[in-house]
């Protein structure tokens, strides 16, 4: 990946961060997030939409919180950020730039029945069609 000659740094850098996080979706390289997920608690409140994928690429407490939902959500939410911040500085680009690439393939993945963030900030459930996401999501 080469900067275009109108291309600015920051444009390049967000592009080189969606690139990556595309691919290292594909090849499975987000897992380490995914693997702090198979926490039984966290499926389950996955499953029931108490929780859903944010347009930050963090999760979100969709319902009433407890804090045993806050302990699970901050617990995932903390080790994405660690596994974020280590690729966005590899792709060099911010780590709100790597997180919301993240974030846009995270709401892609859903399944059907989740909740997710839908570009207006209110949280949406995944019919069996694709879901809505940010113009910015590539």
């Amino acid at each position: 990946m080469t900067i275009r000659p109108n291309q600015s740094a920051r444009t390049f850098a967000r592009n080189a961060a969606f690139a990556l996080v595309a691919g290292a979706t594909a090849l499975g390289g987000i897992a380490a997030p995914a693997f702090a997920q198979r926490d039984p608690a966290y499926a389950s409140a996955r499953a029931s939409g108490e929780v859903g994928e944010k347009m930050d690429g963090y999760i979100g407490i969709v319902g009433a919180e407890t804090p045993a939902l806050r302990r699970i959500v901050n617990d995932i939410n903390i080790k994405r950020r660690a596994v974020y911040s280590e690729k966005a500085q590899a792709a060099r680009a911010t780590l709100e730039e790597y997180a919301f690439a993240a974030g846009c393939q995270a709401i892609l993945k859903t399944s059907p029945g989740e909740k997710y963030q839908a570009p207006d900030g209110s949280w949406a459930t995944r019919g069996s069609g694709a879901p809505q996401r940010d113009a910015r999501c590539p």
